[in-house]
């Protein structure tokens, strides 16, 4: 299945949703509500880029040891065209749709594995008191689709740590404000005030989907 399905599959897919006032663990915790109100209910916080590193962060592990790093595991599970899988997960054969700006790749260096909420941003938002481990499963989050995108290399470097206040893909809007809104709701993260009506106004021109998101604690 590739992405799009992937992501259109889990955005209208139907669940439970848990009982007001009721507090199970975490990581059962999942929502399931129209992308308006996924946005209206970001808590808001002033953000505070203060001890920020990016080695705070762990990334591109190889979690299951199959010699394929978080990189490439995104790269094969995003593939338009699968790729072959060589010897050191060298990838040959594939192709890749650039979301973001609707180029499609057959090379992987072309491509960058963009967090979807940038490692910065997450710190900003929260991840500030997190646990390193807990910044490490953020930044290889595989459990859900829409936290890592692999997108075109020169078009991540010019999103950087920029949020929707000042930086949105040129196509697929609502798409991003709904994977943007869905991974930080994902991992309990707060939007500032600025973001918080960029968000509110970009959602407010898009079509309101049901947006289903599992915490990731």
């Amino acid at each position: 299945m590739n992405r799009t399905s992937r992501w259109v599959g889990g955005l209208l897919a139907a669940v439970t949703t848990a009982t007001l006032g009721f507090t199970a663990p975490a990581q059962a915790a999942t929502v399931s509500v129209p992308l308006r109100t996924l946005v209206a209910n970001l808590p808001v916080a002033t953000e505070n880029r203060t001890g920020y590193s990016r080695d705070l962060f762990p990334h591109w592990i190889d979690a299951d040891g199959d010699s394929c790093n978080t990189r490439y595991e995104v790269l094969i599970a995003e593939a338009t065209t699968k790729p072959s899988v060589g010897s050191g997960c060298t990838l040959s054969g594939g192709r890749w749709y650039s979301y973001y700006d609707g180029a499609y790749w057959t090379n992987p260096a072309d491509l960058d594995i963009d967090h979807m909420v940038a490692l910065a941003e997450a710190w900003d938002s929260g991840a500030r008191s997190w646990t390193t481990s807990r910044r490490q499963s953020y930044a290889n989050d595989l459990g859900d689709a829409r936290s890592l995108v692999a997108v075109t290399d020169n078009v991540n470097q010019s999103k950087g740590d920029q949020d929707p206040t000042t930086w949105m893909p040129s196509l697929d809007r609502c798409r991003y404000v709904a994977e943007w809104a869905a991974v930080k709701t994902r991992w309990r993260l707060t939007v500032d005030s600025a973001e918080k009506s960029a968000l509110t106004s970009h959602a407010n021109s898009c079509s309101n989907i049901t947006i289903t998101v599992t915490h990731a604690f």
